[in-house]
């Protein structure tokens, strides 16, 4: 027994994290492989029933990780995003969250067949979105920032809110009688939702008092916020019912927009371990779907998931919208995008199983209609959304450009040559003179420190994929790397070797403490301004079939060094000194050609005195 158990958990992990990583491996929303291993390893194989490996524990265990799941969602929102955008996302979670409440009752109540009583609380149910479905998709879609920020912070603050308002629901409704109802339900929302704010607010006042008098070691940051978190969570719901969730999110927010602590190194901790929750907790719910579900799926319940994407949302969004600033592509995009997620098939399962043992009628039909809108609302959206983004002209531009963190002469050239390649080049530096040197090269240009707490808002990134850290201060670079790695991931941040690499010399930075290094191991600062002022050139080489990368070498000769290699999808790869390129045909290689190639076609490769830093 306790070996079936001990498989049994160390199989969730395996499913859950095996779908993300094949996710990301083929370019998919990690949800529908998630929902879809589950129910296969669920309901279809049988080799998987949550309800046996945790007995009662297994509602409470989701209800923590939701906690955890809504607290580093909170993290995530910044109030600045709110400038342009916060009366939408107050419009989305009130007017909207109401239309969507009402409508998706009726349609429960006329389309399914439910009773009224059941139909209310479906809808308020299915009136939350979430981050655990919204944000994985954002990063695929990688829409507009104000869409994005919308849709983000709708997601985060609409689950809590919609939690309330389901828990409300059901002791107004289906335990206390209809009586009173909207009053009822008013004064709930709004006892609950003062108590999970001030509970959640005095949780991040610990926290920032913890930290800054350095009561707590560094290694013990992530695992005591932890304990803050789910201690705010319990405190919140003992005090006021169900008001748990809100505080969470509450003290993630103000954690994140306070200007007193750093909590950049517990976001990362968070964030790696939503990742293992989310993944754990879809294998667990939809593995828990009954294999009778699937009766429920016919024409009714179909038109009943139709209507909620064609008609709730979209009024939902355009009664949300009227008076915005939004163009009317961004709130189509909005009006087809409400996923619902792990908050909407916890909350379901709870009520199912109370309202089973209270002996109501339907209550059976409450998960399955749930997980198929889950199912299908994830599988449209996932699977439509990135095509409709770029139809609608508002997702952003293939994310292959380059952030480079220096603007001195010979990083200008480079960025002269990306640029021209068709790739979006940034240029960041503190010297105002080299600021303007590039912008008069017809390059983008920010003044500015890299390092700076708001240099990612002040910075338009859209597509901007890859960091090159290119100054001549190697722990700038390092730092640099570090904190840029959490927005573009540490396969995408680079930077030139150190010039006191492999000389045993106690100053070279670590290679923890580093980002991946640019280029050649003894392509550096100091080598790379030598060669151009040399008069070495960057050169752009398409490979063919009629001239492939060993006649590229014996034309320009082993001296010269690739840079950059163009994929045949557009794809822009730096090289790095632990990468060997190998172009096939229909590639491009960006190289630095030195002075003394062939004559011709240095000749033809000549560079203009601005290009040598002339």
């Amino acid at each position: 027994m306790s070996e079936a158990i001990l498989i049994g958990l160390a199989a969730i992990v395996v499913f859950g994290v095996g779908a993300q990583w094949l996710a990301w491996r083929f370019g998919v929303p990690a949800i529908i492989l998630l929902l879809a291993t589950g129910l296969l390893v669920g309901p279809v194989a049988g080799w998987l029933e949550p309800d046996y490996l945790f007995g009662d524990l297994l509602l409470p265990l989701v209800s923590l990780s939701v906690a955890i799941i809504l607290f580093e969602g909170g993290l995530n929102l910044k109030i600045a995003e709110l400038r342009r955008t916060g009366s939408v996302v107050f419009s989305l979670v009130t007017v909207g969250g109401a239309a969507t409440w009402l409508l998706t009752a009726l349609g429960a109540y006329y389309l399914v067949g439910l009773d009224m009583g059941l139909s209310v609380l479906l809808g308020a149910i299915l009136v939350v979105t979430g981050p655990t479905v919204i944000m994985p998709l954002l990063r695929v879609v990688r829409p507009r920032r104000r869409v994005a920020a919308v849709l983000k912070w709708e997601g985060i603050v609409i689950d809590p809110l919609g939690v309330i308002l389901a828990v409300l629901v059901y002791e107004a409704v289906l335990v206390g009688g209809a009586t009173d109802t909207a009053s009822e339900v008013l004064i709930g929302l709004g006892r609950t939702s003062l108590v999970g704010g001030f509970v959640g607010m005095l949780g991040a006042v610990l926290m920032i008092l913890l930290l800054k008098r350095y009561w707590v070691p560094d290694f013990l940051h992530s695992p005591v916020t932890l304990m803050v978190v789910l201690s705010v969570f319990a405190a919140a719901n003992v005090l006021q019912a169900e008001s748990g969730l809100l505080s969470t999110t509450v003290m993630g927010i103000v954690l994140a927009n306070q200007k007193f602590v750093s909590v950049s190194h517990i976001l990362e901790f968070k964030e790696n371990l939503r990742v293992l929750l989310i993944s754990t907790l879809f294998i667990l719910l939809a593995a828990r779907l009954p294999r009778e579900a699937l009766e429920y799926l016919n024409f009714r319940t179909i038109g009943f998931l139709a209507f909620l994407i064609l008609i709730v949302r979209p009024v939902s969004v355009l009664l949300s919208t009227l008076f915005s600033e939004l163009d009317w592509r961004e709130r189509t995009f909005i009006g087809v995008m409400a996923p619902r997620g792990i908050v909407a098939a916890a909350v379901a399962s709870i009520f199912a199983l109370r309202l089973a043992d209270q002996g109501y009628a339907q209550a059976d039909m409450l998960v399955p209609l749930t997980f198929l809108v889950i199912i299908g609302t994830v599988a449209i959206y996932g699977l439509a959304a990135k095509p409709l983004a770029r139809r609608l002209k508002v997702a952003e531009p293939n994310p292959q450009g380059a952030l480079i963190i220096g603007a001195h002469p010979w990083a200008i050239t480079i960025g002269r040559a990306l640029e021209g390649k068709g790739f979006r080049v940034l240029l960041v530096d503190t010297n105002w003179y080299q600021v303007r040197a590039a912008r008069a090269a017809g390059l983008e240009a920010h003044q500015g420190s890299i390092l700076s707490e708001t240099v990612l808002d002040e910075l338009e990134l859209d597509g901007i994929g890859h960091v090159l850290a290119m100054t001549p201060n190697d722990h700038v670079n390092s730092l640099a790397a570090i904190f840029l790695s959490q927005a573009f991931g540490r396969a995408h941040v680079f930077q030139l070797p150190s010039h006191k690499e492999g000389k045993n010399n106690d100053d070279t930075v670590s290679q923890e403490l580093r980002g991946r290094n640019l280029f050649g191991p003894d392509m550096n600062f100091e080598s790379l301004t030598e060669k151009f002022a040399q008069g070495a050139v960057v050169k752009a080489t398409k490979i063919t079939d009629e001239f492939d990368f060993d006649d590229f070498r014996a034309l320009y000769g082993e001296s010269a060094e690739p840079l950059f290699l163009i994929t045949n999808g557009g794809h822009l790869a730096p090289t790095t000194a632990d990468t060997r390129v190998t172009p096939r045909p229909g590639q491009t290689v960006i190289s630095l050609v030195a002075p003394t190639a062939e004559p011709a076609v240095r000749a033809a490769v000549r560079p203009s005195a601005e290009e040598r830093g002339g």
